[in-house]
């Protein structure tokens, strides 16, 4: 394939449609969409959808600069007592905050190839069952994890025009059916807006 017919490659992230969950009688969380989508190769899925809090993404962040000592990683937007979550603004300069992060990270070919963001971003699992994925300590590898958990999701639209248009093999929904995956918790299958609306109460 000449240059010229080579594709260039982009990631593009969305951290949108924040929400408030609530966590038990006393205690609320807000959660926010991550979007992927994405030609790259380092990644299994083409489009992804989750979400996560935002201490998921203190985690996230801590596991990548222990990984990457030498690499100077982006700051979350700060964690302030003052925060309101039912104050519109906070919520959204959070959110701006929590794309930019995600934005920089993507950019770093280093980064890019630590598991355990593949699994933040394209998976609902806990940092717990991240961990124990990325350390060979569950059934399921880090592939596996990523296509389980799209395959229980509503398929994307933009994916199933590639797949007409006769787009490759390696990013087809073939799966083993003994993934074992450890997380039946109903937050798996909130998928995209689209198969959110179920999950409101």
């Amino acid at each position: 394939m000449t240059p010229k017919h080579e594709k260039q490659e982009f990631v593009t992230v969305l951290v949108r449609d924040p929400r408030t969950q609530k966590e038990d009688s006393w205690h609320s969380y807000v959660d926010y969409e991550i979007f992927i989508h994405t030609n790259s190769m380092c990644f299994t899925r083409k489009t992804s959808c989750v979400r996560r809090r935002f201490r998921e993404f203190v985690w996230l962040r801590q596991r990548l600069q222990s990984n990457a000592v030498l690499i100077q990683l982006p700051e979350l937007p700060s964690k302030t007592p003052f925060f309101n979550m039912n104050n519109p603004h906070h919520v959204d300069h959070r959110r701006r905050g929590l794309q930019e992060f995600l934005e920089k990270i993507l950019q770093n070919a280093l980064l890019l190839s630590d598991s355990r963001l593949h699994l933040f971003l394209q998976t609902q699992l806990s940092p717990e069952d991240m961990e124990a994925c990325v350390s060979g300590q569950t059934k399921y590898s880090v592939a596996d994890a990523i296509q389980k958990f799209a395959s229980l999701n509503r398929r994307f639209p933009i994916e199933d025009e590639e797949r007409k248009k006769g787009g490759n093999g390696a990013d087809s929904d073939s799966e083993s059916s003994s993934s074992g995956l450890g997380h039946s918790d109903d937050s798996i299958s909130c998928g995209c807006k689209a198969s959110l609306a179920s999950e409101e109460s």
